[in-house]
């Protein structure tokens, strides 16, 4: 079997069979085949798409690359959570307590953030002495225990998909369906849990941009979880301004800390909800997302989610002080109100621009080996739909470099369009795809 054969097959826009697949996944992870003949034929499969089946042996091949966890050993049916990346998105966060307080248990490998989007280990790290990275056998015992854990990927899960990626990310063949479903499935399957929930984000601050191509990936990505025996659903959500109000490490975790008080922001709550009603279905601990709802909610009110966020820090030895006086969590120098310059009601915020607002700030990574600084960051005072005064405050920049809030400043006013009143409400949850339907709302 050669390469250059392959890549001819697949310029010429014919399927690749299973074994041609597995024969450039493993031969480029090995290091037997070069990057350009790699490069070409991810071109090639970018220009002339992928068939189902061919997806499903790309995600297999990568998946079979490395490690699979095995979670047998963990007590009942294990969930997982992913999100394909949004401004704000500190779902895990407060999702992961509310349903282990339900007593499912919720084994997450996370990742951290790179670019706009913010990675849930980053925000955990901002708790004093939270130890994400956890040996395989001390991730098992903590769910066991408490039924929640939250760690970091290790090295040997899907490294074909970090070889490719890493290629694709300088190729310009990122945005392919197939490409990015197999990228996120393989490494959500490697991690052992028995259903997946994925919140499939879309709009300005999301990685796809239009509905019709986000309900696409939901269902491509749907459909390799079930045909792997993997119960899978897809909640397609809105990403066109920040979940909630806070962007930034240390400020979401206090968000999270209020959100699971019962204090949290509406949208960040129903989304929790529409989340977590589905873990609790595929969990079997309810039989409707109604009554998954107000299991959720009961949680909340009565204390137990927030308990379970004490405990859950307190076993992978964080300070959990830092969530009962959320004061003592990073805090910035600098506190700046945005005012804004017009009178009216707010169309829009760029949630892409907020990110990179906040990214400005350090709040963010621009490559890998950028050092965070986890008290920075925005919190928004006021969100789309809502009246404004000229001189009312818009948001608040939090920051420690005087030169970089001046930049997030002018990022930060041109993410907001004031204007007439929308005449569309909005709408947070869009649609939710699984193996039997496509559901848009």
């Amino acid at each position: 079997m050669r390469m250059y054969d392959i890549i001819m097959k697949k310029r010429e826009g014919k399927e690749l069979s299973k074994e041609e697949i597995e024969f450039f996944v493993n031969g480029y992870t090995k290091g037997e085949v070069p990057d350009y003949q790699a490069s070409a034929l991810l071109m090639a499969i970018f220009l002339k798409k992928m068939s189902k089946r061919e997806t499903v042996d790309l995600t297999k091949a990568m998946l079979n690359s490395g490690e699979i966890i095995d979670l047998s050993s963990i007590e009942g049916i294990k969930v997982d959570k992913h999100s394909t990346g949004g401004v704000g998105d500190k779902t895990s966060l407060v999702l992961g307590p509310m349903v282990a307080a339900c007593g499912l248990p919720v084994a997450k490998m996370s990742g951290r953030g790179l670019g706009h989007t913010g990675g849930t280990l980053d925000k955990l790290e901002s708790i004093k002495g939270f130890k994400v990275a956890l040996d395989k056998q001390e991730f098992i015992d903590n769910v066991n225990r408490h039924k929640l854990s939250i760690c970091s990927q290790t090295a040997d899960v899907a490294p074909a998909d970090k070889k490719l990626y890493a290629l694709r990310d300088v190729t310009a063949t990122v945005d392919n369906i197939s490409l990015i479903a197999g990228s996120i499935m393989s490494k959500k399957l490697a991690a052992g849990s028995n259903a997946i929930v994925l919140d499939v984000k879309v709009g300005s601050g999301a990685f796809m941009k239009d509905l019709d191509d986000a309900f696409e990936l939901a269902k491509e990505m749907v459909d390799i979880g079930n045909s792997m025996d993997r119960n899978t659903v897809a909640v397609i959500s809105n990403m066109d301004e920040p979940l909630g109000y806070a962007v930034g490490n240390a400020l979401e975790v206090k968000e999270s800390i209020d959100a699971l008080l019962n204090k949290g922001p509406e949208d960040l709550m129903e989304l929790c909800l529409a989340l977590g009603s589905r873990l609790l279905v595929l969990g079997e601990v309810v039989s409707s997302a109604e009554e998954g709802r107000k299991k959720l909610i009961e949680v909340v009110e009565n204390g137990k989610a927030y308990e379970k966020l004490l405990e859950f820090v307190e076993s992978q030895n964080g300070d959990v002080d830092y969530i009962k006086t959320p004061s003592k969590l990073p805090t910035a120098n600098h506190i700046v109100e945005i005012k804004s310059k017009d009178s009216g009601y707010i169309k829009s915020i760029n949630a892409e621009d907020v990110g990179k607002a906040a990214l400005s700030l350090g709040a963010g990574r621009e490559t890998k080996e950028s050092k965070l600084d986890l008290s920075a960051g925005i919190v928004l005072a006021k969100k789309i739909d809502a009246k404004v005064e000229k001189g009312d405050i818009l948001a608040y920049i939090h920051g420690n470099d005087k030169s970089k809030i001046e930049e997030a400043t002018q990022i930060l006013y041109d993410a907001y369009t004031i204007g007439a009143k929308n005449t569309n409400a909005k709408k947070l949850v869009f649609g939710v795809v699984d193996s039997n339907d496509i559901k848009r709302f």
